[in-house]
């Protein structure tokens, strides 16, 4: 009788959500070819298989950074200081629509959108409030901003300056991934070539001036949540971090000059063990093309140091408590894969903005893991077993044939350009979803284990006077400014464009004389022009 016959509600296929066969049992005859110096190591040595850092979590807890973002600046201000008090070690933040494709509040594009999906900000004052009271010398903070990054850093190095602060000590994340838009979030407002060309002008800005802080964390979240595989995802993911990096040597910045504060960002989803083995295999491959193809000498410009968060395309709004257990399963994968930050997902963010309550048990899952579980206690506590150290394998060749690929095509921005990545996800994400709609791919509460009624769950809800309020805020800002200081700090940053000079220090200079988030991507429209990306059948 076979396995299939015996155990009929077993898959028919045994496999990873990236299609990796699986095998019955592992033993040491799964890694004959293995070498452990070369493949594993000690943490914090090339090729940081085992981790980043030589003591891990034995020496620190990974950051929890939980998302935060909606309302008006001091809404989520208060947001912000209730995590702080709850516990959490580093602020993220997320921002609406309108300032995540370069509109202000009081623009009829950000009609219905201002404060819904995150924080809404337009002016160096909404700026303010938001990081009111908050001394930013003392805490990381987490930006998930892309087209517009380049206005928020401006916005918060001057934040910075009224508090004090000075630029050296101000440490945090700018997401500022732009491929990554083009390839699956699709939030841009000009083409590749110039988007990538203001990613280095804030990678060169921050190396000389503010060198805590990483000018790009390069994502590869998005590109899971838009229906990627976990292969694809680390493929794809470093590819664009490849892209920065041959760019900025390009304008001849020296690779250990700037390498070190380049940071990651992945998706952790439910398949438990490819998600640790994606981890490990992302910091084996990062640090051997540091070291092979760009002849980086530093050992921190060959660490992958990388955020991750729980897989929001995981979540179903049918039986929302049952993400409460996903995120658990999420989180634990991402430690033990040797995250350095961590975002865990409220149960309610499939329905909306999280509540206090939901993302208070967020927190609290790490919390349980970081203090009760004991996985913290020693270092990469998986390494060495034949069955991860074989998926490790497989999901390094799997994503090295891939980056191959791409570098035959001239690199990831020609590859965009052929609708190449875009292709390959959108193929994945429908295979996906045929798997779950024929029940070869089970998710508990919607093809399996339904309940009749359901009973309904409280969630945040966004006043509709916070827009109102908002607007008439922006353009009472704005009409109470000086305008021929605007229009010249305007000119000046169409001319830093044009020749081009860094943008950093002319945004900087501007938000200060209090431009706008849109018209400062006005200038970003009219000089580099707008972005319509391929057809993809």
């Amino acid at each position: 009788m076979t396995e299939r016959e015996r155990w009929p509600e077993r898959p028919a296929r045994f496999e990873t959500l990236s299609g990796i066969p699986i095998e019955p049992l592992y033993t040491p005859a799964s890694l004959r070819d293995w070498s452990h110096d070369e493949q594993l190591g000690r943490p914090g040595e090339y090729p940081f298989t085992r981790g980043v850092y030589p003591t891990m979590y034995r020496g620190r807890l990974w950051t929890m950074r939980m998302f935060a973002g909606f309302g008006r600046p001091e809404d989520t201000n208060a947001r912000f200081k209730y995590l702080l008090a709850q516990g959490q070690t580093g602020l993220s933040t997320a921002f609406d629509m309108p300032a995540l494709m370069g509109y202000d509040a009081d623009h009829p594009r950000a009609r219905g959108e201002v404060g819904k999906e995150g924080v809404s900000i337009s002016t160096l004052d909404d700026f303010e409030r938001l990081f009111a009271d908050i001394p930013l010398g003392d805490v990381t903070t987490s930006m998930t901003i892309n087209c517009t990054a380049s206005v928020a850093l401006a916005m918060y190095l001057a934040v910075a300056e009224k508090q004090g602060v000075a630029w050296e000590r101000v440490g945090g994340t700018m997401q500022n991934d732009m491929l990554k838009e083009f390839i699956a979030q699709k939030e841009w407002i000009c083409p590749p070539e110039p988007a990538v060309r203001i990613v280095v002008d804030m990678i060169e800005f921050t190396s000389k001036h503010v060198p805590r802080f990483n000018p790009v964390s390069i994502s590869g979240y998005h590109i899971r949540e838009a229906g990627a595989t976990a292969v694809q995802e680390l493929a794809f993911t470093l590819a664009d971090g490849l892209g920065y990096v041959e760019a900025a040597c390009a304008r001849g910045l020296d690779i250990d000059s700037f390498a070190p504060r380049l940071s990651f960002f992945f998706d952790i989803h439910n398949d438990f063990f490819e998600e640790i083995a994606k981890l490990r295999a992302a910091r084996r491959l990062w640090a051997r093309f540091m070291k092979e193809r760009f002849g980086a000498k530093k050992p921190e410009s060959m660490r992958l140091r990388t955020h991750t968060q729980t897989a929001g395309v995981s979540a179903t709004a049918q039986q929302p408590l049952n993400n409460i257990a996903r995120v658990a399963l999420q989180a634990l994968a991402a430690v033990l894969g040797g995250a350095q930050s961590l975002h865990t997902n409220s149960y309610d963010e499939t329905w909306a903005l999280p509540t206090e309550e939901a993302v208070t048990v967020a927190l609290r899952t790490q919390q349980i893991i970081a203090e009760e579980s004991g996985v913290a206690l020693t270092i990469d506590p998986l390494g060495g077993s034949y069955y991860l150290e074989t998926l490790t394998n497989q999901m390094e060749e799997a994503a090295h044939d891939y980056i191959r690929k791409i570098d035959a095509m001239g690199g990831i921005v020609r590859a965009i350009d052929a609708g190449y990545p875009q292709r390959e996800i959108a193929d994945a994400a429908y295979r996906c979803q045929l798997m779950e709609d024929r029940r070869d791919k089970i998710v508990v509460g919607v093809n399996k284990y339904l309940m009749p009624e359901e009973r309904p769950i409280n969630y945040l809800r966004i006043d509709a006077a916070v827009e109102r309020e908002q607007v008439e805020r922006v353009g009472r800002f704005k009409a109470a400014r000086d305008p021929a200081k605007v229009e010249r700090r305007l000119k000046q940053l169409a001319d830093a464009c044009r020749e081009p000079r860094n943008v950093m220090p002319v945004l900087v200079d501007a938000v200060k004389d209090y431009v706008s988030l849109g018209e400062i991507s006005d200038v970003y429209r009219r000089v580099f022009g707008l972005y319509r990306e391929p057809i993809i059948f």
